[in-house]
């Protein structure tokens, strides 16, 4: 399997001409940050752009962060497993994304306020110690959100050059870019990333473009396209209700509630439109902005469905690697199928230039998440704790060196971190730990005055179940998911058959109609199987553990009251006397919408029940919160943020 992987990758166009297009673009913006160090002198330049941003150049800039080749691999994705259904996801975002400009919702508000990020705002409506928490909960769930993007962009290189991916390729590919990202990051700060951004939103563009159009060309154009995709998949490829879809309403309703957080609640994107000049550009700027918050998952998802298209009817080669036919033999991460499949139908020269704009792409989201989630630690933790102490200096000190060390972490991270889930699902969990909470706090310290301090402090930490949608956090907590199911001793083992004392139907004790109405109530979220009847346990993930403590995770195939199947053992073979429990996983998007629920009400309780002695009520509309005396005495109505103030 790894020689065939490896052979799999080295069919690519890739050149040294094209290295030299790709060394060029990198040179070129290096020497940008270099250049922009000068400007970077305050916490509000090198955060912030000096707040002096304007409506094209700032929608360019959110373009340029939001679709990153970590948008680009993800997106392609879910188009080769989801097919034309993933459409939605683009959709939503895009629609969602012009009601924000018209409406400003949240954002506009925030603006307003003139923060420089949103545990500031946090500070200003509930008081210092929400600050903190949400910094912490915020930079928690952030570093989370980032700790594949490294991994992946260098799976696309490796696999769009030919690089051995049995070998240390991967690893080499990942150090290099995060050294590249660190650099510009560290010495220009916002302004380097706002003036790259721009350049590499061009580059881009039209790489992507022309990239979707000779992706289409390859499987016979869009007729083509269409008919070997209902032929392969059917109906669950184009409608994303359909109920053998990799989607389904649930999943509709999360991305709904995901679009609102993409552009209005998502540090990175927020921290554009707090950039902005003023109001005016900021709502110009996310509606002309909805356009590209959908194409830029369309195309990718484009891409991915014409990788699928190539692999099942043009290169057995590759359709043995991501669908064998040996049911013992494991498929290769499908993060694959994009980059190996452009590596193969782009030319000599233009492969380097669309791979130029894929690291690009993985530069814009890099620069701006690593200044995001750094500002954030020094801004809104480490500022607070010593009582806004610190001068401009000692802040972009702090922050340089903070973002050298999440550099770090995602390094960590990408290499060991074993879930199994879509990247995009995985991002969306683990954000949800920060913005379910955020979304409380935001919307209702902005539209609604009874908010309360202890209100937001339940909401930020009940947000924190939402880690709860992470298979290695299921698989470690399976026994207390309602519906899982006691581990029974093992007493045979054939292959990947495992026998265990059998199953029998349990006696269901009488209950009032109000009992019946309320286990139903709570329990409907949770599978319960009936694991006497046949296949009642298929798709349920069996869990084997050793007397020495060690377990592995494995999904069952087939199932009977005595016995079930499943595909491979991922760890060790099961031994007569090992323990075995089931359990049904939860859905990555059900976690995340029964999160949402959860921290609105503890919000709302907490508020209601535990009020603040003084109304700290915000109006939106308003450009300065009432009853709330400045953060700094010195201070006057026209500072922009505590770091222009003058210090104590």
């Amino acid at each position: 399997m790894e020689s065939a992987l490896t052979n799999a990758t080295g069919q690519t166009n890739f050149t040294n001409l094209d290295w030299g297009i790709v060394a060029v673009y990198l040179l070129l913006s290096v020497a940008v940050a270099f250049w922009v160090k000068r400007f970077a002198g305050n916490m509000t330049n090198f955060v912030g752009a000096g707040r002096a941003v304007g409506t094209w150049l700032g929608i360019a800039t959110l373009t340029g962060t939001e679709m990153g080749l970590i948008t680009v691999m993800y997106s392609a994705q879910k188009g080769f497993t989801g097919g034309f259904a993933a459409f939605h996801i683009g959709v939503i975002a895009g629609v969602v994304a012009f009601l924000v400009g018209m409406t400003g919702l949240i954002v506009v508000g925030l603006r307003k306020h003139e923060v420089l990020t949103i545990p500031e705002y946090y500070e200003k409506r509930y008081g210092r110690r929400t600050r903190i928490l949400g910094g912490i909960m915020l930079a928690f769930g952030g570093l989370l959100n980032m700790g594949l993007f490294l991994k992946v962009g260098a799976m696309f290189i490796v696999g769009i050059t030919g690089m051995n991916p049995d070998g240390n390729a991967l690893k080499l590919v990942m150090v290099g870019l995060l050294a590249l990202v660190l650099i510009y990051t560290v010495i220009g700060g916002m302004i380097s990333v706002v003036i790259t951004d721009y350049i590499q939103f061009v580059v881009l563009s039209v790489g992507i473009l022309i990239t979707g159009w000779l992706a289409v060309e390859s499987v016979g154009g869009f007729q083509s396209l269409f008919d070997e995709a209902d032929k392969l998949k059917g109906r669950e490829w184009f409608d994303p209700t359909d109920a053998e879809s990799a989607f389904g309403w649930e999943y509709l309703a999360w991305m709904f509630f995901l679009g609102i957080v993409n552009c209005a609640l998502w540090p990175t994107a927020v921290a554009r439109a707090l950039a902005m000049e003023s109001t005016t550009a900021l709502k110009r700027q996310y509606k002309w902005s909805s356009i590209s918050f959908a194409i830029r998952m369309i195309i990718p998802n484009l891409l991915g469905i014409c990788a699928f298209i190539f692999v099942m009817t043009k290169a057995s080669d590759l359709q043995n690697l991501f669908f064998p036919e040996d049911p013992d033999a494991k498929p290769i991460n499908n993060l694959y199928a994009m980059p190996i499949y452009l590596g193969r139908i782009l030319p000599a020269g233009l492969v380097g230039l669309i791979t130029a704009a894929m690291i690009a792409a993985f530069m814009s989201t890099h620069d701006g998440y690593l200044l995001c989630w750094s500002s954030v630690i020094t801004q809104d933790i480490i500022a607070p704790l010593f009582k806004e102490r610190l001068n401009n200096p000692t802040r972009i000190k702090i922050t340089r060196i903070l973002i050298v060390l999440i550099g770090f972490y995602i390094l960590y991270w990408g290499l060991f971190y074993g879930g199994e889930e879509d990247i995009w699902d995985y991002m969306a969990i683990t954000g949800a730990i920060y913005f379910t909470g955020a979304f409380s706090l935001l919307f209702g310290g902005l539209y609604w005055k009874r908010a309360s301090s202890t209100g937001a402090v339940l909401g930020l930490l009940a947000g924190i179940t939402a880690i709860i949608g992470l298979g290695p956090v299921q698989q470690a907590i399976h026994p207390y998911i309602p519906g899982s199911i006691d581990g029974k001793p093992i007493t045979l083992v054939e292959d990947t058959t495992v026998k265990f004392e059998e199953f029998k139907e349990k006696e269901i004790p009488e209950k009032s109609f109000v009992q019946y109405m309320l286990t139903d109530f709570i329990m409907a979220p949770f599978e319960q199987a009936k694991p006497w009847r046949r296949n009642a346990l298929e798709e349920w993930t069996a869990i084997i553990r050793q007397p020495s403590g060690f377990m592995q995770a494995t999904e069952i195939t087939y199932s009977r009251d005595d016995e079930i199947e499943v595909r491979e053992w991922p760890k060790f073979k099961p031994q007569t006397g090992d323990v075995i429990s089931f359990y049904k996983p939860i859905s990555g998007a059900r976690v995340g919408l029964m999160t949402v629920a959860f921290t609105m009400l503890v919000f709302i309780l907490g508020s209601i029940f535990a009020p603040d002695r003084k109304s700290a009520e915000i109006n939106p509309n308003d450009s300065s919160p009432k009853d709330i005396p400045p953060l700094d005495p010195t201070a006057t109505k026209t500072s922009a943020t505590q770091d222009e103030r003058p210090m104590p």
